[in-house]
């Protein structure tokens, strides 16, 4: 056990010093063993109450350090980051993955998948917002139903039906505060500590945080360029019992490829047969280059109500108003209504009021189509500089939509060194391995995203990476592991 330093004879509660203690400790990562000491045995040795431990550990709690499970014990929460990242603190990656960290401002940010404020819809949103004013009054200030504004729940089943052939009733949808709600409501409903879930690998590293947090046993399946490998899923589903699989169909997030119809139809079946939910989560389907590729969401194909269909307009919308909406499978509704209530009770009434005028009034379906031209460019534009720098081994898959490209590097080519070596010369990128499930792989991969950035600085962007990955390039840490 950790040598702890106490001290009886000073002002500081001793609680308060046991907290010091165990986050010098966690943040250094000197402590021995993932799981805390018991309450019981910690206190005995250290001479103290039980309620003092019980205090350290809940100001743990609360700053994120550690998480609990009942009945098992106190565990340090694992930074999804690798420890040996040089110039990665803890959290920063998932902050500027998430679009929230600000870069330096003199950086080429291919890290954030976040829109700029020059394609956010002010005036059309701002017209919204001040006819309901005018329409409501103090009305729009009242606690929506727990469930969401109705009407803004009617225009989005009508949006599904049009946009994505999918009929889902007003009743069946619940209005979040963002798609992150939305995975935290149904991690708090459908995880018990201990429960085994299938998550996709690579994946959103928010998504990896969230599941964590509910002490879920995460088992990544393996992304093929058309879908996650259902062989391997087959063989999973009756070793591990998941409680659900959580996937992304249409540019999944981080390696932007798509669903075939085909593998979506043999993840219908193999949920059914195995009793297992789906957590489609979709924030990119609307955003296809190409008139060929008509993507469909895997919850339009579903008859037997085993997908449960998560949507965000943040990242195609504006981030800041964080709206989304779950679908409701009838036998989890209670209970997914509850976990919402313990969550913020409601999201915004005035902003659920204001994008339902947005909807109703068609100004989405023109935004979608002006952030279509200007994404699209920007994609034709980074994907002409990327096939210039084939000679440097570097491959990708053309998704033809989404916000990002995955970049296959060559052996020699270490994702985090060259990370660091973008960060010195003002250029961020995100390092493939970050979305792993398991720390120990290391992949060759960086994703680069071109929603934050304008057309010059794709073009010098890339021209800063090749300058780096043209020269010689040491792989300090010699644990490559390739794609599989």
């Amino acid at each position: 056990m950790n040598k702890f330093i106490l001290n009886k004879d000073i002002d500081t509660p001793l609680y308060i010093q046991l907290y010091e203690n165990f986050k010098i400790l966690i943040e250094e990562n000197k402590f021995e063993k993932e799981k805390l000491p018991s309450i019981r045995s910690l206190a005995k040795s250290l001479g103290v109450n039980n309620v003092t431990v019980v205090s350290a550990y809940k100001l743990l709690e609360k700053e994120g350090y550690v998480y609990s499970i009942k009945g098992s014990g106190t565990y340090i929460k694992k930074s999804p980051i690798c420890e040996d990242m040089p110039y990665l603190e803890e959290g920063t990656m998932e902050l500027m993955v998430s679009g929230i960290l600000p870069i330096s401002k003199d950086s080429i940010n291919f890290a954030s998948m976040s829109p700029t404020p020059d394609l956010f819809p002010i005036e059309t949103f701002k017209q919204a917002l001040v006819e309901v004013l005018d329409r409501d009054g103090g009305q729009a200030f009242l606690y929506p139903e727990i469930t969401g504004y109705e009407p803004l729940r009617e225009s989005i089943s009508k949006l599904l039906i049009e946009n994505y052939n999918t009929r889902v009733d007003k009743d069946e949808i619940l209005i979040t505060s963002g798609g992150q709600q939305g995975l935290d409501i149904i991690s708090k409903t459908l995880i018990n500590p201990g429960d085994c879930i299938f998550v996709e690998n690579p994946t959103y590293s928010g998504a990896l945080a969230v599941f964590k947090s509910r002490g879920a046993k995460i088992v990544g399946i393996p992304m093929n360029e058309d879908g996650i490998d259902t062989e391997l899923l087959k063989a999973y589903s009756k070793r591990y019992r998941p409680k659900f699989l959580y996937l992304m169909t249409n540019y999944q997030s981080p390696t932007t490829y798509s669903y075939s119809d085909n593998k979506k139809k043999e993840l219908i079946s193999l949920s059914k047969e195995n009793d297992f939910y789906i957590i489609e989560d979709d924030f990119l389907t609307d955003l296809s280059f190409s008139d060929n590729d008509k993507n469909s969401i895997l919850k339009s194909m579903d008859k037997f109500n085993q997908t449960i269909f998560i949507k965000s307009f943040s990242k195609i919308f504006m981030p800041g108003v964080r709206m989304g909406f779950i679908t409701l499978p009838n036998k989890l509704f209670k209970e997914i209504i509850k976990a919402k209530h313990t969550t913020d009770v409601s999201s915004s009434g005035y902003l659920q009021r204001a994008f339902d005028l947005y909807l109703r009034k068609g100004y989405w379906k023109s935004h979608i189509e002006k952030i279509k031209k200007v994404y699209s460019e920007k994609y034709n534009i980074m994907t002409k500089e990327l096939d210039k720098l084939n000679n440097y081994g570097i491959s990708y898959v053309k998704p033809n939509g989404g916000l990002s490209i995955w970049l296959k590097l060559p052996k020699e080519i270490d994702s985090v060194e060259l990370y660091n070596q973008c960060a010195e010369n003002s250029l961020a990128i995100v390092p493939g391995k970050v979305f792993f499930v398991d720390e120990s792989i290391y992949s060759n991969y960086i994703r680069l995203s071109f929603g934050a950035v304008d057309d010059n600085d794709i073009v010098e962007g890339l021209r800063i990476l090749e300058n780096i990955i043209s020269r010689p390039f040491k792989n300090k840490n010699n644990n490559y592991l390739p794609f599989i």
